[in-house]
């Protein structure tokens, strides 16, 4: 497989590090053809820009002509954790790994090329595995190898325990390597000690090294945490446009850059020329509008995008109602709006409805509302926050 690379794109924009970067060149110019590996928890289903960052640069590959490996981690998710240490990895049962799997891949598909990924299951290997078979993998490694990843060694010189379950993990990762004959694996810096037991594993068991490549961790909407959905600071892939929309703009100014970045595909000389004009103070709203209308257009289309925007302008900057409102049945009358929030999906608890009341953030009919309980009637607006609507109608 021999092409033109722009190893400059490839290599190094939305890269933070490369192992080992020379030997990586070396196969692209030969022209082997690489098994890409991607693994993923289905512990939860949804994926936000942070999963992103790396599923773009798989896609890079993937257009080259690499072979994409999706590896749904099925069976380690439904071992869990069952000490609770880890609140990333609760015990799913077979149809919740199931579920969250399928949704999970409407959204990678969303970024990657189906027709192009190869899909395993992690069951197809470790369901027949036996405690001889955990013996002879526990074998290859030593403990002190394990206690050198920095959170067990800060844990274990903190005197907080440290499961032999969770020590498993990394070596059932590098075992998916070995069984999918991963020639490079994916995956964020914070990463790098499970991707590197791959390396070790498939060297031991006779198979060539895979290559890791890390991406950076891409900063959440609250400026200062990586992306994540139990921080609440994520922007997720599937979420409706005019929401991603929003919240694109909702990002702290010093992140358009990283954006611009790590998840669109706009032109490096470009990139080169928006971060001048933010050094010499441009008004960085027309750069967070561009920003939102380049990752809705890769999500979904640029009519769609178009119209996400119009819809915030419209919503947010001129503080019109949006042009389409969704009815809700309700009882007319005096009624508990946190209650009629929650029912509505608009809000995960009564108690989250009461405090974004006492925090001013809910309207009706263009007044803020004061009191929890009010009298309701017949085709007013519920208004929560800058940009959720409800119509309420009687039944």
């Amino acid at each position: 497989m021999q092409q033109n690379i722009d190893f400059n794109r490839l290599l190094n924009r939305g890269v933070a590090e490369i192992i080992v970067k020379d030997d990586l060149i070396a196969r692209l110019k030969k022209g082997d053809v690489l098994r890409l590996k991607e693994g993923f928890d289905p512990s939860s289903p949804d994926i936000h820009l942070g999963h992103m960052v790396g599923l773009r640069k798989l896609r890079q590959f993937q257009d080259l002509g690499h072979q994409v490996v999706l590896i749904v981690g099925d069976w380690t998710a439904q071992i869990g954790d069952p000490t609770g240490v880890s609140v990333t990895r609760p015990m799913l049962t077979h149809n919740q790994v199931k579920e969250n799997a399928e949704t999970y891949m409407q959204q990678f598909f969303k970024i990657v090329d189906k027709e192009r990924t190869e899909v395993r299951w992690q069951s197809e290997w470790f369901g027949k595995f036996s405690l001889a078979d955990v013996l002879k993998l526990t074998s290859r490694f030593t403990i002190a190898q394990f206690l050198a990843r920095e959170d067990f060694s800060k844990r274990y010189a903190a005197g907080r325990p440290i499961t032999l379950t969770e020590l498993l993990y990394p070596l059932l990762q590098a075992y998916d390597s070995v069984m999918v004959q991963s020639d490079m694996e994916f995956g964020g810096t914070d990463q790098k000690f499970n991707l590197l037991v791959g390396r070790e594993l498939q060297t031991a068991m006779g198979q060539w090294p895979q290559q890791v490549l890390m991406t950076p961790l891409l900063v959440g909407t609250d400026g200062t945490h990586k992306m994540s959905k139990s921080l609440g600071n994520y922007i997720g892939v599937a979420e409706p446009p005019a929401q991603i929309y929003g919240k694109v703009m909702s990002i702290p100014d010093n992140l358009i850059l990283s954006y611009f970045m790590l998840v669109t595909d706009i032109p490096d000389a470009e990139l080169l020329g928006l971060c001048k004009e933010i050094e010499n103070g441009a008004n960085p709203m027309p750069l967070k509008k561009r920003l939102g209308r380049e990752i809705v257009t890769q999500l979904y289309d640029k009519a769609t995008a178009q119209e996400a925007e119009d819809s915030f302008v419209r919503v947010v900057q001129n503080k019109e109602a949006p042009g389409e409102i969704v009815d809700f049945k309700v009882t007319c009358g005096m009624l508990s709006i946190p209650q009629v929030m929650l029912d509505a999906g608009l809000v995960k608890s009564k108690g989250e409805g009461s405090r974004l009341i006492e925090q001013g953030g809910v309207e009706l009919d263009g007044v803020r509302l004061e009191a929890a309980n009010c009298e309701v009637r017949s085709g007013v607006v519920l208004k929560v926050g800058k940009r959720r609507f409800l119509r309420l109608v009687a039944e």
